[in-house]
């Protein structure tokens, strides 16, 4: 029978012993009145799902019940405290309105009473001031009236008349003073006595000064000078003081140039600068004996009054200095010759179609035409300019510097010094920039390029130069003209002198005038030199070019190289540190380096490196350019055309077809015929051993070392290319053990060309390794790299062969019979 068809009853009767509320819960629910299950096993997972929600539910139910007594235990409690509570609410209410109330009254009217005792206090206070500064006014006025009087002690009235300044001016104005103050003996007011006794005894200190200041009384005119800021007025002392002070500049400034007058013989030399430096030393001696005298009498940053009137002398005095030179060394005359000069020789040597020569120039006889030419402008006389005018410069330098110090505020950065004001706009400042900043670039530049031009007139070449070993070099290297030792002195001397000068707008100008005239005039020269005079060309097909010309080209490269060397060794030791240049262990985070000691004013010196810097790399860039192309020409017309007969001859009558019999015989009768160099096994080796010292060692000892790697890269790299055709060439006449021979031939020939640790170069022969590497590989490993997926790189090395040329190279071993 369906159990849906079962009564309710009867169901819950089969049911009560299994938890059957729970089941009959379940049944009951059921809207529709059917039951899911259709056997008795779904009956009874269900009921067993039931039970074990019902005793999910009874755990739940058992630690509510049980929570719940320990809260209302809790509840209990609160309700026992609460009552507490209230009982000490209630204490502490009482405690307030019996004592508290009492004390509380008690304290405001002590506050009140204490707050009034002190007002009254403060207007005593304040009584007892104004009476005492009364008094105070009183017995400065009749102390000022005394010491006018008979005694005449100025130094006691400027000490009351200072007393009395710094009363209050309400109370010195106010009807008090004015009732009580005035006596019989002074009866005015007290404003307008101290006013007439300033006024009365800041024209007396003002005659006296000038009387001690005429009489020359230092004492007197310091004592007096120190008075006037007692009686106010600090503006006034200042002025006379900085007039005295000019005075005593301009007399002395005059006194050292009338010292030459009448003796031209005394104006020669460095006179001029001298007494521009006595000028600056002077002021610079004032400022800092007098400096203390003036911050201690009249404030702090007072003496920059001083120093304004100072540098207004100084522009007069430097201007007459600046002038009277300038007429005496007919300055703009010379200026007119050098801007006049024509440059003759670099002219002429850089025409377009300049005279054959078969040979490098030698340095001959000067002419007249050319010794009249040269004496247009004296030389030495232009050098001695310089000079001079570097060292007024440099004075101009130290002394702006010494003056920007002194003006820099107090609260300024330490590490930050500028120009103040007072030098920016001053007169003297503008007439150095005139007579002096234009001459020195314009004489520094005709210096430079004119010493340029001398130094290739007089240019001379190593005389025992050769290229036959046998013959021995008594030079020592390296082997350059006369004119890269010549000019680079004449750069260093030049550069060092502009540096000296310690003006920033000296060094921006100078320095890329020097760098345009290395770049046009002295390389220019030897490019001229290089491709008109001594260019290596063969004089008829199949020759070597003559060997003057190869060992005079070979002399202009190693000058533009060591040119540089000279160029990054002057640079350098102005750019780096002090102490790098003696030691690299830096005690100090950022040391004082050689240009910030000259250039201290703002950001000179970082810009000053700058330029110095510029100058290497343009010079650098250019001269590379000019000696990558001349190491190019050697190789191409000197080099290159007896590299394949060299190797032509290292390889001849060698056969890599041989049994191993038919090479024991070869030995054999190498032997026999006492032959020690031309072992079949080592015959290619000793050959090209002999043929690539010939080639190369007569220019190695000639070349500097960085020139001679270059032409050695162009040799090495034409030789891999040279070698490579070579191994193609010798396709189907291999057999295994030619194939061996001809890899230990390879291998020695690379090995003699990057000898004496030029490994790097051997990678020019990659290509051909590895195609010997191919030839001989095991039958297993060639398999074993065709399956390689990676069809580059195979046991840690990058191959440079594509796949086909990897089959052509296995494929050039014919296989034995």
């Amino acid at each position: 029978v369906p159990i849906t068809t079962w009564p309710a009853d009867a169901y819950y009767e089969s049911t009560a012993g299994m938890n059957g509320n729970a089941v009959l819960r379940g049944i009951t629910n059921r809207s529709d009145g059917d039951f899911p299950a259709k056997s008795v096993d779904e009956i009874r997972l269900y009921i067993a799902q039931s039970s074990k929600s019902e005793n999910s539910l009874t755990a739940q139910l058992d630690n509510l019940i049980a929570s719940s007594r320990n809260l209302a235990w809790d509840l209990g409690r609160i309700d026992l405290l609460r009552a507490q509570v209230g009982y000490h609410a209630n204490s502490t209410r009482s405690i307030k309105d019996s004592l508290l109330n009492d004390a509380s009254s008690t304290a405001s009217r002590i506050s009140i009473s204490v707050r009034r005792l002190d007002v009254e206090q403060a207007r005593v206070k304040s009584t007892l001031d104004v009476v005492e500064d009364v008094a105070e006014l009183k017995a400065c006025i009749l102390g000022l009236a005394g010491s006018m009087g008979a005694p005449q002690d100025w130094e006691t009235a400027a000490g009351y008349l200072n007393r009395a300044s710094k009363i209050p001016r309400e109370i010195v104005h106010g009807s008090f003073a004015e009732s009580t103050v005035p006596t019989a003996e002074v009866p005015d007011p007290p404003c307008v006595t101290l006013e007439q006794a300033a006024v009365s005894l800041c024209g007396l200190f003002l005659r006296e000064f000038e009387k001690a200041a005429q009489e020359g009384h230092v004492g007197k005119v310091t004592r007096f000078f120190k008075l006037f800021p007692l009686i106010g007025k600090s503006e006034v002392g200042l002025d006379v003081y900085g007039r005295y002070v000019c005075q005593g500049v301009a007399s002395r400034a005059r006194a050292t140039l009338g010292t030459a007058a009448g003796k031209p013989h005394q104006k020669e030399g460095l006179f001029y600068a001298d007494a521009l430096t006595k000028l600056f030393e002077h002021i610079a001696q004032i400022v800092e004996h007098h400096g203390g005298l003036v911050e201690r009498h009249y404030g702090v940053g007072q003496m920059v009054m001083v120093v304004e009137r100072l540098q207004c002398e100084a522009d007069v005095q430097g201007g007459i200095i600046l002038d009277t030179w300038g007429e005496e060394r007919n300055i703009e005359h010379r200026i007119t010759d050098i801007r006049s000069y024509a440059f003759t020789f670099l002219v002429q040597s850089f025409l377009p179609t300049p005279p054959a020569r078969t040979s490098t120039p030698q340095a001959g006889p000067i002419t007249d035409n050319q010794s009249r030419d040269d004496g247009s402008v004296d030389m030495k006389e232009i050098d001695g300019l310089i000079s001079e005018i570097a060292i007024m410069l440099r004075r101009w330098s130290l002394y702006s510097s010494f003056i920007a110090n002194k003006c820099r505020d107090s609260g300024s950065h330490e590490g930050t010094l500028k120009i103040p004001p007072l030098l920016l706009n001053s007169r003297l400042r503008q007439k150095i920039g005139e007579r002096l900043l234009g001459p020195f670039n314009t004489m520094a530049t005709f210096f430079f390029r004119r010493s340029v031009e001398k130094a290739f007139q007089l240019d001379e070449q190593p005389s025992d130069l050769s290229l036959d070993q046998r013959k021995p070099v008594l030079h020592n290297p390296p082997h350059i003209s006369s004119a890269v030792d010549d000019v680079m002195y004449i750069v260093d001397q030049l550069i060092e002198r502009s540096i000296a000068t310690s003006e920033r707008v000296v060094v921006s100008d100078f320095i890329p005038t020097v760098a345009r005239v290395l770049g046009s005039d002295f390389i220019g020269m030897t490019q001229r030199k290089m491709r008109d005079e001594c260019y290596p060309k063969a004089l008829s097909q199949g020759t070597l070019p003559p060997e003057h010309n190869t060992i005079a080209f070979l002399v202009l490269i190693n000058n533009l190289d060591v040119a540089r060397d000279y160029i990054t060794r002057i640079v350098q030791s102005r750019v780096k540190t002090s102490q790098d240049a003696h030691t690299t262990d830096c005690t100090e985070p950022n040391p004082p380096s050689y240009l910030a000691s000259l250039f201290p004013l703002d950001e000179d010196a970082v810009a000053v490196s700058n330029t110095l810097k510029s100058l290497q790399s343009s010079f650098d860039a250019k001269a590379m350019e000019l000696i990558g192309d001349g190491v190019f020409v050697v190789f191409k017309n000197v080099m290159k055309p007896r590299l394949r007969p060299i190797l032509a001859d290292a390889f001849r009558d060698v056969d890599y077809h041989m049994t191993q019999e038919e090479l024991d015989e070869a030995t054999a009768a190498t032997e026999a015929e006492g032959r020690d160099d031309d072992y079949p096994g080592t015959e290619v080796s000793d050959r090209f051993q002999r043929g690539w010292d010939l080639l190369t060692k007569p220019v190695s000892r000639l070349l500097t070392e960085r020139n001679f790697e270059k032409l050695l890269e162009l040799i090495i790299s034409y030789l891999g290319e040279v070698l490579e055709k070579r191994i193609w060439s010798y396709y189907g006449r291999l057999d295994a053990l030619g194939a061996g021979r001809l890899e230990r031939d390879i291998a020695s020939v690379a090995s003699i060309v990057v000898r004496d640790g030029k490994y790097r170069l051997r990678e020019s022969f990659a290509r051909c390794t590895q195609i010997c590497m191919i030839m001989n590989m095991e039958d297993d490993e060639w398999e074993e790299m065709q399956q390689s997926s990676n069809a580059t790189i195979y046991n840690g090395i990058g191959w440079e062969l594509d796949p086909q040329e990897h089959a052509r190279a296995r494929a050039m071993v014919t296989k034995s019979k």
